[in-house]
Parts: structure tokens; C-alpha cells; sequence
């Protein structure tokens, strides 16, 4: 239970003096549930403490890296036995190539790699080599697909019909977006149109297969494959953003899953074991366009750095080698088959889904397909739903427009002491 936060008020006090809203993530702030943020202590298997000493089971899990919960044995040992030798040397190591052999052969549209700090470095990176490769400027993101915080990607969400992009936060230039056009996910048929149109100026149709930045959204049937029919036809590239569902959909992400190959990938979070890390890849002869093979510059000091490749081994052999997505895909069908009954038991709208082990819950009677129908949900009665959860020691993610997550090490008895606390938490939410 969660009591009162005495320490973790004088915390944030000091927090926000020296750091804008006490964080240096906005999520982080709580703002969007209506209450304040714990600080994190500690962490181990799928538990939480903050530094009140109040324990939470953990569906953020970093907002996604932790696919082996926290300090999984494998993971502590790789990054004990790499301290040892070093934190970082600026120079190639054997982990490394090791993390780049891996990826290129479990993600099935990667065919060469390049490794960066973060997913926003791996989605601007790969931006800037579509352009170079197709020699055009716009790209088409879809509203609500978060790609980071790079300019071009910073684009309010309008009106769902195609436009010139319009920057959503101050210090973004117009002609920064100006090349980025917007229309609603799986509306395939405005893709059409609009490609029929301008189909030539598109170096990129950049996407989360599985949209993990409105909540969960899934693709329609048929909606990945019409992308990249669209794409080829034109001359454009296929861009899966996979930061969020990459080893975490399927072992070789939701490109595997959907049996549809992007001609790009960007990827993050479960390939670093916790650590900071991103990686774009794809094609042999767009990737050798990439310096010092090509052209098209892109440079990082830390990138594959030893402490993140050692992590990101550790955890990704694991998963090759225990193979638990039936197990993560099993728990989080009931986790939200459970939730949703509970909600609607006390009369509460709600829709929810998974993919993976990723899922999501709307307050919402239908299933949404799209950020404008995400939109449309209650997300006071979200926030009160999440404040009734936290003080019964469940941590779900402190967003209505965010992915949940799951970890090997949530099994029966935490999803038993999950769904009671859901059930006592839309009590006092209805």
C-alpha cells in the first residue's frame, strides 16, 4: 500500500529546483494521471521500490527495455563482468559485432546495422539515409506514432487528412516539418490518394507496425502489406519504427510477426538490456550507403558502447535461447481480458489489446483504431483508475497514450494479486 510521501515531496521540492518539472522526461512528471511522481530505488524481477519503501508490481519496466524484469541474473553478470574491463574505449569491440551479428540474423529486414545511443538517433539517422538514397524530402508519419524528438518527427496531428506539417512544440521551424505530411493509421486508403498524387516527392512512409505511443493499436489486416505495395510502386522507402516492438511483439519483432520486411528498422530499448542504446539497419545496398562505406554521415562517440552490447547480448541470448513469447502473449491476453471485465462490471466504458507482450486498455466501449479514436476515450476516469491502482502497489503506465509491458518474471501469482487490485481500484474509480 501507498502511504504518505513526505520524503518523495521534499525530493521532488529539490528536483524542481535544478530540473525542469523535477524530471528529465516529461512521462515521468505524472502530469497526464493527475498526481505526483514516486522516485525509484530499486528494482528486482517485476518489483518496484521507491524510496518511501513502497513496493509496486511493474508494468512500465523502463517504458519497455526490461523483457527479463529488473537485475535479471544474466543481464547483472554480463555488465559485472564488462566493468571490470572498462566502461567505454571509443573504439570497435567483439561486443559489438557480436550484437550486430545477432540482430541482423532475428530481425528479418535487417541485412547490415549501424548502433547509436538512442531511438531517437536511430530514427533521425534513418530518415536522413531514406532522403540521401531516394534523393527526395517528405516522408509521411502517421498521427500518433512517436518517432522521438527530432524536428522532422515533432508534427502536430491535424485533422487526419494529409497537409504540410505544422511544428507541435516551440523551437521547431516550420521548414523543419514542412516535408512531413500526416494521415490517421490504418486509413490506407488516404495513402493511396495521397500517393497517387505526390507519390514521387516520398523518400519514406515511416510507421510503428504496432502503434505503442497512443496506448496499443494493432495494424488492420492487410494495412502493413498495402504500405509497402504503396511504397515499392513509387519508389519510396518502408520505414518500422521498432524501439517499442522489437523483441517484444515477436522475437524478431512485429515485421516478423506480420511477415511484412521494411526496407529500414529502427530499434532500441529490449537490444539494451536497460541500458541507453538504439540501432538502425536494413538493406545491404542502403546501409552501404552509411560512412565510411558511403556518403551519409552519422557519427556517435558511445555508440555500442561496451556496457550497452553486453546487456543487450545477455538479454537477447536469453530470449533465443528460453523462447517465452507464448507464456508473455498468454499472460497478457488475461491481464486484459480481466481488466476490461472488471471496468465494465462497474459500469465503466473499456476496450483493450495486446500483441506480445505489449497490450494496452482504453476507456472506450469500442476498439480503437486510430490516435483520433484513442482520443475519443475518457482519460479522467483513466487517471483515477491509475491513482487507485498505485495505492494498491500496481504501477501501469502513468499515460492513457502509452503501452504497457511484461517481463518473464511476471507469472501466475502476479497476475492473480494484479486483477484483484484492478477489481478493488475501478470500484473506486466508477
Amino acid at each position: 500500500m501507498t502511504e504518505g510521501r513526505t520524503g518523495t515531496e521534499s525530493l521532488l521540492d529539490r528536483s524542481r529546483k535544478v530540473m525542469p518539472g523535477g524530471v528529465n522526461s516529461p512521462v515521468r512528471s505524472f502530469a497526464s494521471v493527475g498526481s505526483e511522481p514516486f522516485f525509484a530505488q530499486k528494482g528486482e524481477g517485476p518489483w518496484i521500490w521507491d524510496t518511501e519503501g513502497n513496493r509496486y508490481l511493474d508494468y512500465v519496466l523502463s517504458w519497455g527495455p526490461l523483457i527479463l524484469g529488473h537485475a535479471h541474473p544474466a543481464v547483472v553478470e554480463a555488465l559485472e563482468a564488462q566493468l571490470s574491463r572498462g566502461t567505454s574505449y571509443g573504439l570497435a569491440t567483439e561486443g559489438e559485432a557480436e550484437l550486430a551479428e545477432r540482430l541482423v540474423r532475428l530481425v528479418p529486414g535487417i541485412e547490415m546495422v549501424r548502433l547509436v545511443n538512442s531511438g531517437t538517433e536511430a530514427t533521425m539517422s534513418a530518415l536522413r539515409l531514406a532522403r540521401a538514397a531516394t534523393g527526395r524530402d517528405r516522408v509521411l508519419k502517421f498521427t500518433g506514432c512517436f518517432h522521438g524528438h527530432a524536428d522532422p518527427f515533432l508534427v502536430a496531428a491535424g485533422s487526419g487528412v494529409a497537409t504540410l506539417g505544422l511544428p507541435n512544440s516551440p523551437g521547431v521551424p516550420e521548414g523543419a516539418v514542412e516535408t512531413t505530411a500526416l494521415l490517421p493509421f490504418n486509413d490506407l486508403d488516404q495513402v493511396e490518394e495521397l500517393f497517387r498524387e505526390s507519390g514521387d516527392q516520398f523518400a519514406a512512409v515511416f510507421l510503428e507496425p504496432v502503434m505503442g505511443n497512443a496506448g496499443l493499436i494493432p495494424p488492420e489486416p492487410g494495412f502493413l502489406e498495402g504500405l509497402g505495395e504503396i511504397t515499392e510502386r513509387h519508389g519510396a522507402l518502408l520505414v518500422f519504427d521498432e524501439v517499442m516492438t522489437g523483441f517484444r511483439v515477436s522475437l524478431g519483432g512485429a515485421q516478423a510477426h506480420y511477415g511484412v520486411t521494411p526496407d529500414l528498422t529502427a530499434l532500441g530499448k529490449v537490444i539494451g538490456g536497460g541500458l541507453p542504446v538504439g540501432a538502425f539497419g536494413g538493406r545491404r545496398d542502403l546501409m552501404e550507403r552509411m560512412a565510411p562505406t558511403g556518403p551519409v554521415y552519422q557519427a556517435g562517440t558511445l555508440s555500442g558502447n561496451p556496457l550497452a552490447t553486453a546487456a543487450g547480448n545477455a538479454q537477447l541470448r536469453w530470449l533465443e535461447e528460453n523462447d517465452p513469447y507464448a507464456d508473455l502473449d498468454a499472460y497478457a491476453s488475461k491481464l486484459v481480458e480481466g481488466t476490461v471485465a472488471a471496468l465494465r462490471q462497474e459500469g465503466l466504458p473499456a476496450t483493450g489489446t495486446h500483441r506480445g507482450s505489449m497490450w494496452g486498455i482504453y476507456f472506450r466501449e469500442e476498439p480503437v483504431r486510430s490516435f483520433e479514436e484513442a482520443k475519443e476515450a475518457d482519460t479522467e476516469a483513466f487517471g483515477r483508475f491509475h491513482r487507485a491502482l498505485l495505492k494498491r502497489g500496481i504501477f501501469f503506465a502513468p499515460s492513457p497514450f502509452e503501452a504497457g509491458f511484461l517481463s518473464v518474471v511476471h507469472g501466475a501469482e502476479e497476475l492473480e494479486i494484479t486483477l484483484s487490485a484492478v477489481r478493488e481500484a475501478a470500484a473506486e474509480a466508477a
